[in-house]
């Protein structure tokens, strides 16, 4: 089990994160959000007019069946994949009209991704793999080094920082690829089926450590998950089926305990 520990939302963020603090509330916004894939007559619309907010301080949970657009949403979250029609805002920057280099540095400024394979570079230690995503935010030497440290030891890895991937459990891997995303200060965190690869200790260690995550308030967490197992770290659980938002939750306010309805597929 990790420490616990303050997750500090660093300072070194851009100049465009001017809006007042109601504004910043919402770190992404979605609207009507849709996603063609494939040329005629073969196309595929997988995502149906999406609405999303995605709010600071909060973990929210996204799941779905298999095929229901978990996977294409969370792209376009990141910046990644743009729509084919609708509105997306990420801390207060409106993605309308910017190019893919446009698009890269915002990703690169304010989103921190967490993968279900890790993503560790083989050849590199914890600290230095860390740190390769703080080079691309144009932060490197002695300050990434101190800011990839800081990281490790928030998620409870201090003593592993001269590791390398091949020595490392896998809820250690994972914990490695949340202080990568950590690192830089993104506005927010969109991670990809995090306990899939995990037996279930560590799976609820990931979790409890992302639920602290997610208690900065200046940053959003988002989780896409299959595994019920994450549902009592949610602060929120949001369900898509068929492309479409099916419905929406907030368990440790409603005081309603999470359906755990057929999802995993």
């Amino acid at each position: 089990m990790f420490a616990t520990a303050r997750f500090t939302h660093a300072s070194h963020r851009g100049a465009d994160m001017t809006a007042n603090a109601a504004d910043t509330r919402t770190m992404v916004e979605a609207r009507g959000i849709v996603k063609v894939l494939g040329e005629a007559p073969n196309q595929v619309k997988v995502l149906k007019g999406v609405d999303l907010d995605l709010k600071a301080g909060e973990l929210t949970l996204l799941m779905g069946p298999s095929g229901s657009g978990k996977t294409t949403l969370l792209s376009i979250l990141g910046c990644i994949l743009s729509p084919t029609d609708g509105d997306l805002s990420i801390a207060g920057n409106s993605t309308a009209g910017m190019t893919k280099e446009d698009l890269a540095d915002l990703r690169r400024r304010h989103v921190g991704f967490v993968f279900q394979g890790y993503n560790l570079v083989p050849t590199l230690t914890a600290v230095e793999n860390v740190m390769l995503a703080l080079d691309l935010r144009d932060i490197r030497g002695p300050e990434a080094y101190d800011l990839a440290e800081e990281a490790l030891h928030q998620v409870g890895l201090g003593h592993r920082i001269d590791a390398a991937p091949s020595k490392m459990s896998g809820g250690e891997k994972q914990r490695v690829a949340i202080a990568r995303s950590l690192a830089g200060a993104p506005s927010v965190i969109l991670a990809d089926e995090p306990t899939a690869a995990l037996d279930a200790k560590n799976g609820e260690a990931v979790m409890e450590l992302l639920a602290q995550v997610a208690q900065d308030t200046n940053r959003a967490v988002l989780a896409v998950t299959h595994d019920h197992r994450t549902l009592k770290y949610a602060d929120r659980i949001v369900r898509i089926d068929d492309g479409r938002i099916a419905g929406s939750e907030r368990p440790k306010i409603d005081g309603t305990r999470p359906s755990q309805d057929s999802d995993a597929h």
